[in-house]
């Protein structure tokens, strides 16, 4: 008797481009986690923000004197790592409900579709080799074996990893064209230096989307699916989860309503539906 054929791998879901404030932007990706579907998406930020690792809790004292000025808003991810300023970057999310255990497998097979857009663009991405120094407080200051670097030693983007009950949430930043000004006033250090890519804005958008669809552990969907109301609704029970620690470091900033800034997109809709 012949076995029935293999099921088909359903299409993760594909969230549309949406710029939003930093709470809003990382309960999504903790809420997403927690479906048990494969997902992916690009985001921007809607204002300045500096993103704690979760477990990233001997803060400069000047931070929380920015924050208070209200030139950056604090977030803590849901992933490890250290800070990352967020602004002159392109944020990536993956959610992959049954990836490999071994965490530098999973990291080589998530950041393959990275390396192949960066290859098309003329800008080669290799990982780094240097070991993490806790008391190094910005992401971007070294290069370790979860970040990808340019042929100059440059690191374009830097990732990190949140397991929860064998699920892997990985998101990272890719840096674009960080401020010198802000980069100098929050790590006390000039602002990397990158070479400009050769395609920017939406441009550059649909290339990461196209390569994702090539070279992601799952097919994407075809065509993006919004959040709806009644899971913005559930995601805002997570908000506070997001929230430093530490109320001098929080700005109060970030954790407004998305329904004003969800239709500011630059791939797909973004408007909450259903």
């Amino acid at each position: 008797m012949a076995s029935a054929p293999a099921s088909p791998i359903a299409p993760a879901r594909w969230l549309p481009t949406c710029r939003l404030g930093g709470g809003w932007q990382m309960a999504i990706d903790s809420w997403l986690l927690d479906q048990g579907r494969p997902a992916f998406r690009l985001y921007r930020w809607q204002r300045p923000t500096l993103s704690l690792g979760q477990h990233q809790h001997a803060l400069p004292p000047h931070w929380g004197e920015l924050a208070r000025a209200g030139v950056i808003d604090v977030v803590r991810r849901p992933s490890g790592g250290r800070a990352v300023l967020h602004g002159g970057d392109l944020t990536y999310a993956l959610v992959w409900p049954t990836p490999p255990a071994s965490r530098v497998e999973a990291y080589g097979t998530a950041c393959r579709w990275l390396q192949q857009a960066f290859e098309r663009l003329g800008h080669p991405l290799s990982f780094g080799s240097q070991r993490a120094v806790p008391s190094n407080p910005s992401c971007f200051a070294l290069s370790t074996a979860a970040d990808l670097v340019e042929s100059d030693g440059a690191k374009r983007i830097g990732s990190a990893q949140l397991w929860r009950r064998g699920r892997l949430l990985q998101h990272g930043s890719i840096l674009l064209a960080p401020s010198a000004e802000l980069w100098e006033k929050v790590f006390g250090d000039p602002a990397p230096r990158l070479r400009p890519l050769p395609l920017e804005g939406q441009d550059l958008e649909t290339e990461l989307l196209a390569a994702a669809r090539r070279a992601l552990p799952f097919p994407l969907q075809a065509q993006p699916e919004p959040l709806r109301a009644a899971e913005l609704a559930a995601i805002a029970a997570g908000l506070d989860a997001q929230r430093p620690g530490s109320g001098r470091a929080v700005a109060t900033r970030g954790w407004a309503s998305p329904a004003e800034t969800m239709p500011r997109t630059t791939i797909g809709r973004a408007s909450p539906s259903g």
